[in-house]
């Protein structure tokens, strides 16, 4: 059977980590130190994404393309510049051959770009995108400068994105048992998942690369940390293994509004983990009141899902609990003093309103009391944030 050829995103990765690996090469010949050094960086990321696609999808690309991260990283740390030179010209080699065997194969039809598009699911992004913003604009202690702003959100875009792109991949098998999910592009076979993946580890890379080079290396190294928890931890493992997913994976969808802050300020201090923590909290309820509208899907999926584990009464009491949790949490940023009065009371009021709903699902666990909490949780989440960001900013 002919070996297929890798896709234009593949490609696009192989084709960056030798132009890095070769612009590392030269500024280290001329000895630009500190360029060099960045460089040498910016070219592990394009290339730990060409051997993960590798070791998945490509295997005859996985020798020179593992060849040539290892003797990057030889590279780094041999002491000697003769040693140092000689293992990055053997890693600029193998990332050349790599990038030439991207090119062989037989090809595969391409996708329609509205099916990439759903793959890094839009919708989802949007409110991850804007509590990035937020924090971006409540470390800042104002709005930023547009460049800044710019930079970050396309580059927490692109991590955002990867990360769906590759949750896409994971979870196809689990996504064809549910009526919600059976038509995603991966699930319903309009994407290969070779191209999925290809294209979920591109946008990862090109985000470690924009932020770290063009922000700074905490933001970048904050959003791939984010990215990698949820595709690792939440989707590959717990979602299937323990109905306390949502609640443990849910520090991934927390990552954006610490994203934010350190590209405003440089690092991450208490005030950035209360905002972590306010949708960390909030992720549960949201999250539950939906798998009470589409438990039978999970169940027929064996998702354990809490309202499959625990049964709708329980899970009811849960998303009672973690609101009233969430609300206390949404003042903190108050009493520490980060945020004035204005966002006080818009807290509170947004929580009495959340609180309401939920014990009133709880009294009345029906498909519509489930889907109001659903959806105003949606709406609470963004207009909470976009309140921290007014309160900074007036």
């Amino acid at each position: 059977m002919p070996e297929v050829r890798p896709g234009p995103w593949l490609r696009l990765i192989a084709l960056g980590a030798a132009g890095a690996a070769a612009l590392a090469v030269v500024s280290g010949a001329l000895s630009l130190h500190t360029a060099h050094r960045a460089l040498a960086a910016l070219a592990v990321p394009p290339l730990a994404a060409l051997v993960a696609a590798a070791w998945v999808a490509h295997r005859r690309l996985l020798g020179p393309s593992a060849a040539a991260l290892a003797s990057f990283l030889a590279a780094a740390l041999v002491v000697g510049r003769p040693l140092h030179i000689a293992f990055a010209a053997l890693a600029l080699a193998a990332a050349l051959v790599a990038t030439a065997a991207t090119l062989h194969g037989e090809p595969v039809a391409a996708a329609p770009w509205r099916d990439y598009v759903t793959l890094t699911k839009p919708r989802i992004m949007t409110l991850l995108l804007l509590t990035g913003a937020c924090g971006l604009v409540v470390g800042a202690g104002g709005f930023p400068s547009a460049w800044l702003f710019i930079v970050t959100m396309a580059g927490l875009a692109l991590a955002c994105g990867g990360a769906s792109a590759l949750n896409h991949v994971i979870d196809r098998d689990i996504d064809r048992h549910m009526r919600r999910t059976d038509r995603r592009p991966v699930a319903a076979d309009r994407v290969a998942p070779t191209r999925a993946l290809e294209f979920g580890l591109a946008l990862s890379a090109l985000s470690f690369v924009l932020l770290a080079s063009l922000v700074n290396v905490l933001t970048a190294v904050l959003a791939l940390a984010g990215n990698l928890f949820y595709v690792f931890v939440y989707t590959r493992w717990l979602k299937r293994s323990t109905p306390q997913n949502i609640v443990i994976g849910g520090a991934a969808g927390a990552v954006p509004p610490l994203v934010g802050w350190a590209a405003a300020t440089g690092n991450v201090t208490v005030p950035a983990l209360l905002l972590f923590a306010i949708v960390f909290f909030w992720t549960p309820p949201h999250f539950w009141a939906l798998a009470l509208l589409i438990r039978r899907d999970y169940e027929a999926a064996g998702v354990p899902m809490l309202p499959v584990v625990r049964g709708e009464r329980e899970t009811t009491k849960q998303i009672v609990l973690y609101t009233v949790v969430l609300v206390a949490v949404t003042a903190s940023p108050f009493l520490y003093g980060t945020l004035g009065l204005p966002y006080l009371v818009a807290a509170l009021v947004l929580g009495a309103v959340f609180f309401v709903l939920a014990l009133g699902l709880r009294r009345e666990p029906t498909p519509r009391r489930a889907a109001l909490l659903f959806h105003f949780s949606l709406l609470y989440l963004a207009l909470l944030f976009a309140a921290m960001a007014l309160d900074t900013a007036l």
